[in-house]
């Protein structure tokens, strides 16, 4: 049996920007179904599969049966205790991300209006 620190071969690959939409938008509408849950992360339905599968193997997701009206049977994604301590961890790393690319283009920004005032001589 893998390791709780294990990630599930799916989820090595994933990259974390996929994995923090996935987990975002199952807290925020756990109803998705899996093609509209693969619209929104701009993925294959078999993908989203995979994925959906590695998040619940990995126990931050649970799939609960449901009914409803127009559909004979459909799941909400839960995200569990786990899933939303990851959700929490793969949102501060990606903040983190973003915001040292942000410096970069800042730092990126400034050289090159010092090169332009100083070729430009204003």
């Amino acid at each position: 049996m893998p390791e709780a620190t294990t990630q599930p071969e799916p989820l090595k690959t994933l990259p974390e920007e996929t994995r923090l939409q996935a987990l975002r938008l199952l807290a925020e509408n756990p109803e998705l179904t899996q093609r509209e849950l693969a619209d929104e992360l701009g993925i294959s339905l078999g993908a989203t599969n995979y994925v959906l599968r590695a998040l619940i193997d990995q126990g931050w997701v649970k799939a609960e049966n449901f009914r409803k009206s127009h559909r004979k049977r459909a799941y909400l994604y839960l995200l569990t205790p786990a899933g939303l301590a990851e959700k929490l961890r793969v949102t501060r790393a990606f903040l983190a991300l973003k915001q040292a690319k942000y410096r970069a283009i800042e730092q990126e920004i400034e050289t090159l209006r010092r090169e332009l005032r100083e070729e430009t001589g204003a």
